[in-house]
């Protein structure tokens, strides 16, 4: 029993180096500069007023008489570094401390890995033709060994992806759409406009509609990748805080950042391990780690 749960283990490990190299060399080949991550900063992704965060808290710490807070997610530094770096990418740490019930999703860590990229000047066709070229050309690369099978056949992902806003999918599957939509589909799907983070640009010709998008993984598995086009004009960008009554002290380094300017920006970041888990057809995402980081588990080291 210990060595088949050692080999299925491996093989998960295995695969997820291969994603690390297949990613890592894929946006290199198309320009993209890859960044060390940041683990603490002044300020971090609220990640609200996403109605499907479910976070307990973010962590502080004192250092030098500041406080300091551990990455939700990188946004707030990608949208500086796409305008003074260009094109980039960061295998980024992010500490999310989910609530204990998130566990029975499946799909959810409160540590995890986030493959994180920013387009200067992109727009959401241009992250839809990248994401899809990564992931078709991931499956071909890394071919059948260790994947899920499909009718027998090791899973191949195939593009285009289908795109559909939110509000079809709620007309068609009701509130809760997700997973229901995702069971539907044998090949993952593009949903777009989403309520949520202030950096998520709004549609200014379709007010209350945003330019944004989640990936959605078939089979029931879910979100893959959340992204968006991004707020860049100052103004906008402090508008848009003040409705989701967020504490500008905290902000204040990212809006002076805000206010020399950004560039137009898109981008998204796609969690490592569920593409792990996704590929190898794994129950729980904690069985593709070794150090399981489980909403609801006490770490064993």
């Amino acid at each position: 029993m210990i060595e088949a749960q050692e080999t299925e283990l491996m093989g998960s490990l295995k695969l997820t180096s291969q994603i690390l190299r297949y990613v890592t060399n894929y946006l290199q080949d198309h320009g993209f500069l890859q960044m060390l991550p940041v683990m603490l900063g002044r300020s971090t992704d609220p990640l609200g007023p996403d109605p499907n965060s479910s976070i307990l808290k973010t962590i502080e710490v004192e250092y030098l008489g500041t406080t300091m807070r551990t990455m939700n997610s990188m946004i707030l530094h990608k949208q500086v570094a796409v305008r003074d770096v260009g094109r980039i990418f960061i295998l980024s740490p992010n500490i999310r401390l989910e609530k204990a019930d998130r566990k029975a999703s499946g799909r959810h860590l409160f540590e995890f890995t986030q493959a994180d990229f920013e387009i200067p000047y992109g727009k959401m066709k241009d992250v839809f033709s990248l994401m899809e070229g990564l992931l078709v050309g991931l499956t071909s690369h890394i071919g059948a060994e260790g994947i899920r099978k499909v009718d027998g056949e090791p899973f191949a992902f195939k593009g285009p992806f289908r795109v559909y806003s939110t509000h079809e999918l709620e007309e068609r599957y009701g509130e809760d759409w997700e997973y229901k939509a995702s069971m539907d589909h044998d090949q993952p799907f593009w949903a777009t406009c989403h309520r949520r983070e202030f950096y998520d640009r709004e549609d200014l010709e379709n007010p209350g509609h945003y330019l944004n998008y989640d990936l959605i993984y078939p089979f029931g598995v879910g979100e893959a990748l959340s992204g968006a086009e991004r707020e860049y004009d100052y103004q906008r960008i402090r508008t848009r805080m003040g409705k989701d009554k967020l504490a500008m002290d905290i902000y204040a380094s990212y809006l002076e950042e805000a206010r020399k300017g950004f560039v137009p920006s898109a981008g998204g970041g796609f969690g490592v391990e569920r593409l792990t888990r996704f590929l190898r057809g794994a129950a729980h995402i904690g069985d593709v780690q070794l150090f399981r980081r489980v909403p609801g588990e006490v770490p064993g080291i």
